[in-house]
């Protein structure tokens, strides 16, 4: 894989969700280390730090003015069941605050989302379960071919205690459906390590793996059958699953990352320290990835 094939299939992947469970980190701490992370070798491959809309008015007060690497890049979240509203008025709250560039909002999808006053910011809607997940999926579809709408999907792939973690036949049926269809996306929650794994003994803590999406979109945007993509989700061998990553070419990888536009995980170093361990990523050997930019400022 050469240079530009790292940066095209990593660049801006990994949101800054530092805030969100399980990492829970307070805003202020949160805000500090995304500019430590963006001052980093690793810089390239953060996107912007994901803040919910309650937490709009601390983010004016934390963000203050531009500094030199400009205004704080932020997305504003709403988890599905939050009034719609309240993201409109979020981004109403930041229009005019110099500190602050909202990139887009993220909020439950729901058959009126077209209706919302934003001004053309990008949304981005997350897909329920049960019996809308495919009209959900097709409405989204069919918004990002009208004019005045940038929109895409998410889907969750974590366990929260309202949402059982997808194992690899349902994540693989969205990515293999989202690539079928044509629908870009995100991903949230879960993603924290490079490879598929259970992250407990008694195996209660399944986590898919980085590597394992990106080569399992990689298939099925190349008419893999669900079965293959299925396969390449509860793959365990980190060393296979890095050597097939580093033979991607940069048109396979921007046509993966044309459909995973991005993934938020609440500690981006744990992921792009394994990258690089994997080498994957070539990051100055001064600018450990692994090490907290903020640990000898205690949370208040």
């Amino acid at each position: 894989m050469t240079r530009a094939d790292v940066g095209a299939l990593f660049d801006g992947l990994i949101d800054d969700a530092a805030v969100f469970p399980p990492g829970n980190a307070p805003l202020d701490v949160a805000v500090q280390r995304h500019r430590a992370h963006r001052a980093a070798s690793y810089a390239a491959v953060v996107g912007p730090l994901l803040v919910p809309v309650s937490d709009v008015e601390a983010l004016v007060a934390e963000a203050g003015a531009p500094d030199a690497a400009g205004a704080l890049r932020v997305g504003l979240i709403a988890r599905p069941g939050v009034d719609p509203a309240d993201v409109v008025a979020a981004i109403e709250r930041l229009r005019d605050e110099p500190g602050v560039e909202v990139d887009g909002a993220e909020l439950g999808w729901f058959p009126g989302w077209r209706d919302l006053a934003v001004d053309g910011l990008p949304l981005t809607l997350e897909i329920p379960r049960g019996e809308n997940r495919d009209r959900a999926l097709e409405d989204v579809r069919a918004g990002s071919d009208e004019a005045g709408h940038a929109v895409q999907a998410k889907f969750r792939t974590g366990a929260t205690p309202t949402w059982e973690w997808p194992d690899e036949a349902e994540l693989g049926a969205f990515i293999h459906d989202a690539a079928r269809l044509g629908v870009p996306f995100k991903l949230t929650g879960g993603l924290h390590h490079a490879v598929r794994a259970d992250w407990s003994d008694d195996g209660s803590d399944p986590q898919h793996g980085v590597l394992n999406v990106l080569l399992a979109i990689h298939s099925a945007a190349n008419d893999g059958a669900l079965p293959a993509v299925e396969s390449l989700l509860s793959q365990r061998d980190s060393r296979m699953l890095a050597d097939a990553v580093a033979d991607l070419d940069e048109t396979e990888a921007r046509r993966v990352r044309s459909l995973l536009t991005a993934y938020g995980c609440c500690e981006v170093t744990d992921p792009i320290g394994e990258l690089d361990d994997l080498g994957l990523l070539d990051l100055d050997d001064s600018d450990d990835p692994q090490t907290d930019p903020t640990e000898e400022t205690p949370a208040p």
